[in-house]
């Protein structure tokens, strides 16, 4: 049986991950966290039945109780905090909020090692989102010209999303140089041809990102040749249930290799 503990509990992600966590043969929810809900039943907080599981405040209570695995689905500037936290207390972490920069994996990756716990970070967990990125890293060994367009809701607070940022670090990683003219050479206003991320041989990927009503999350990975484009897109609905079997699998999985892992493909054979 794997004991869980859930940060985010009553988020839009954690809202439909704690039934499913609780209807799990093999997994157990010990501690939730929460700090608007704190001091309520998890069940109650989300409206479904009581479960006996009192939501923490903080991450430092929830890790009183013990357990195996800590799901973050917080906010960023909470779960690089959160994240460190549980790797010192000896837990495997599956990381599904976004907002961390690859300094922060960095020190992730170190603190897990040190402490030999997994940890499985992904922008995002839904199946669809991640063969985008298979797709798209096959696209990128034969057409090196590629940009990310990344689309969410007006009051998203973190820019890129984590979709947007982790396709574009990996990109970066594979795709040949660029025939576009560099930032660095252009007259006007450089800004509006958005920010490199990744730190691939041939330079980062230009990410533009667009925050406006009647979007989630979408990312676009657009691939220009001569004479032809293909775009690779993926678009997020307004419920998370999309989420959901991503994140039960790497609960299930995360800790099989011990420090940071990036993406959900990469459980995927």
């Amino acid at each position: 049986m794997i004991r869980v503990v859930l940060a985010g509990a009553t988020g839009w992600v954690g809202r439909a991950l704690l039934p499913a966590i609780v209807a799990s043969d093999d997994l157990r929810l010990v501690a939730a966290v929460s700090r608007k809900a704190a001091g309520r039943d998890a069940g109650e907080a989300i409206g479904v039945a009581p479960l006996g599981v009192t939501i923490a405040a903080t991450m430092a209570e929830a890790l009183a109780t013990p357990s195996d695995v800590v799901v973050d689905y917080t906010k960023p500037d909470a779960v690089g905090r959160n994240t460190l936290e549980a790797i010192a207390a000896g837990r495997h972490v599956v990381v599904g909020a976004s907002g961390l920069g690859a300094d922060d994996y960095a020190a992730i990756d170190k603190a897990a090692r040190e402490r030999n716990v997994g940890v499985l970070a992904a922008g995002n967990f839904s199946i669809t989102a991640t063969l985008l990125k298979r797709f798209a890293l096959e696209a990128a060994r034969y057409v090196p010209d590629v940009e990310i367009i990344d689309y969410a809701s007006a009051g998203k607070p973190d820019t890129p999303s984590g979709t947007g940022r982790e396709l574009a670090e990996a990109l970066s990683l594979v795709r040949g140089a660029a025939t576009s003219k560099p930032v660095a050479q252009l007259g006007g206003i450089p800004a509006t041809r958005g920010a490199a991320i990744g730190s691939g041989p041939n330079g980062g990927v230009q990410v533009h990102a667009l925050r406006m009503p009647s979007f989630v999350v979408s990312v676009e990975a657009v691939f220009g040749a001569d004479n032809e484009r293909l775009v690779i897109r993926h678009d997020s609905g307004s419920s998370a249930a999309p989420y959901v079997a991503g994140t039960l699998l790497a609960i299930h999985r995360v800790a099989e290799k011990p420090g940071l892992r990036r993406g959900l493909d990469s459980l995927m054979a």
